[in-house]
């Protein structure tokens, strides 16, 4: 018997944005649009990437907000520096180490952790750490930025007070995690109404999940200042409410957190200049992946079945050396790439951690809080344990290029342990084979951060034929959920033409691409 079209697969399509303006690439359409109006109205790529930050925690809350952390890497066309943002979470200083004791159950990754008892440092308030993306994305806005405050924040508010739009995404996105949700009351309130995961209306009468809790909150950011976030009224409002919930966080906490503006990591990468996170990030990882490409591909070959095999090879081995020396966590995370129309550039990752992070939305601010603690090994006595007052080992990875002093690309991924292996082989499709940027997002990729490689079923047969010679392998689908291989976007400046570019996902129906010019706009 003959099934016509049962081993078809559905292979979706989104063209590269180009303009001769700015361009906003991010996890969802509404927040770039947001950025993009921005840079029309002569705000720079700092400004833009801000505003969609903060829009993306409204629009696409289950995956970053206010309540989370992140990092943040910017080049100045002015001066050609670059420039890094570290706003990465901190674990509380009055943390109980000895408050996440292990079960006897291994989880299934890498070096097979054990889980701790109740999952306490993966849900919940105990698994609540520093949220620091309001002071990470002021320090931003003063040091690159031309917005006021208030500005910056204004898209975001007006998101809130509408509410999130309701699709078959949303509810999708929703229902994944409405086990975790239903545990806690005022998250119940906000996410399942009805107690169940909110439905689309129908194509004509949009339905709206309302946030007044969290346009609120970030109705008195906008009066107060960010750091009231850290030492005024928001800060009493967030430690009352997570003590109120059994975490260990005080003011004192709050108030001793900074941002920091640091010098990125350096590769020189053939006739290009990549620039990414220092420290606890996938920024020293990603440097070692680049640096064993440099030596172990044969580009005169094309991307080759040799090639793809060095690839993976490299990309195991970093994350070998990861792994062992620094520990590592999985998490969702949301990631926007900017430039404008001077050439300045920014590649902003911002996360919860895992989807909807602890699963805690406070009830006094609205405020849907990380999971820090998931960051951490769980085993005492490792480079990464969970200890108080420190920080955790993150998988963000956003990059910036330039080549010859001048803008060339601002990249970075969502997805956990994904996001590693996703940019690096997007760079070296571009930077090693020439592909274009929309032909290298349309490309298949491979999974390489587990023990066994996950292998887009797209992929040439021969390059599937060869990584099964060396590697432990299974094919699937890249599916909108699970997400298989990160959610990567890009914006790249082509010298030759002069023109911006614009890339996001392929396989997520809310990421998109605008640009500055008017006829952009809905």
């Amino acid at each position: 018997m003959t099934v016509v079209g049962q081993s078809a697969q559905w292979q979706p399509r989104k063209p590269a944005l180009q303009s001769a303006h700015g361009i906003v690439a991010s996890q969802h359409w509404m927040a770039s649009e947001a950025g993009a109006h921005i840079l029309s109205q002569g705000g720079n790529a700092a400004d833009a990437a801000i505003v969609t930050a903060f829009s993306l925690g409204v629009l696409e809350p289950w995956l970053s907000g206010i309540g989370g952390c992140g990092f943040l890497v910017y080049y100045s066309a002015a001066d050609k520096t670059v420039r890094a943002v570290d706003f990465g979470t901190v674990a509380p200083e009055d943390l109980d180490a000895e408050a996440y004791p292990l079960t006897a159950q291994e989880s299934e990754d890498w070096f097979n952790w054990p889980q701790v008892v109740d999952d306490r440092n993966l849900e919940g308030y105990s698994s609540i750490c520093v949220p620091t993306q309001i002071a990470g994305l002021a320090l931003a806005l003063e040091a690159f930025g031309t917005l006021s405050w208030a500005d910056a924040l204004a898209p975001a508010i007006a998101f809130a007070g509408e509410g999130l739009p309701v699709d078959w995404y949303a509810s999708l996105c929703i229902a994944v995690d409405s086990r975790g949700l239903d545990k806690f009351s005022a998250s119940r309130d906000v996410f399942l109404p009805d107690g169940r995961a909110p439905v689309a209306a129908d194509a004509v009468n949009i339905r709206r999940l309302p946030f007044p809790g969290l346009a609120a909150t970030l109705e008195r950011l906008a009066r107060a200042g960010p750091r009231d976030f850290y030492e005024g009224e928001i800060a009493h409002r967030i430690v009352s409410d997570l003590q109120a919930g059994g975490n260990a966080m005080t003011v004192r906490d709050l108030a001793a957190y900074e941002a920091r503006i640091v010098d990125p990591l350096h590769v020189r990468y053939g006739d290009a200049d990549l620039y990414a996170m220092p420290g606890l990030s996938g920024g020293p990882t990603f440097v070692d992946i680049m640096e064993r490409f440099s030596t172990g591909l044969a580009r005169q070959d094309g991307l080759s079945a040799a090639n793809v095999v060095a690839q993976l090879s490299a990309i195991r081995s970093a994350f070998d050396a990861r792994l062992t020396a620094d520990g590592h966590g999985a998490s969702c995370t949301s990631h926007l790439s900017v430039i404008d129309a001077q050439g300045n550039m920014a590649a902003l990752t911002g996360t919860l951690l895992s989807r909807f992070g602890s699963k805690v939305v406070l009830p006094d601010t609205g405020m849907l809080m990380n999971n820090g603690m998931m960051w951490f090994d769980p085993r005492p006595g490792r480079p990464n344990s969970i200890k108080a007052g420190a920080r955790p080992l993150a998988n963000m990875c956003p990059v910036v290029a330039t080549r010859d002093g001048q803008p060339l690309m601002a990249i970075g991924a969502a997805g956990g342990r994904q996001i590693i292996p996703t940019v690096t082989q997007l760079l070296s499709y571009v930077l090693d084979f020439g592909m274009s940027l929309e032909d290298a997002f349309h490309y298949p990729r491979v999974n390489a951060e587990g023990r066994i490689l996950r292998c887009n079923k797209a992929m040439n047969t021969g390059h599937l034929s060869a990584l099964a010679e060396q590697f432990e392998l299974v094919r699937v689908d890249d599916t909108v959920y699970p997400v298989q291989f990160a959610n990567p976007s890009a914006v790249m400046h082509d010298a030759a033409t002069g023109r911006n570019i614009g890339m996001v996902h392929v396989n997520s129906p809310w990421p998109a691409a605008a640009a500055a010019d008017p006829v952009n706009f809905r």
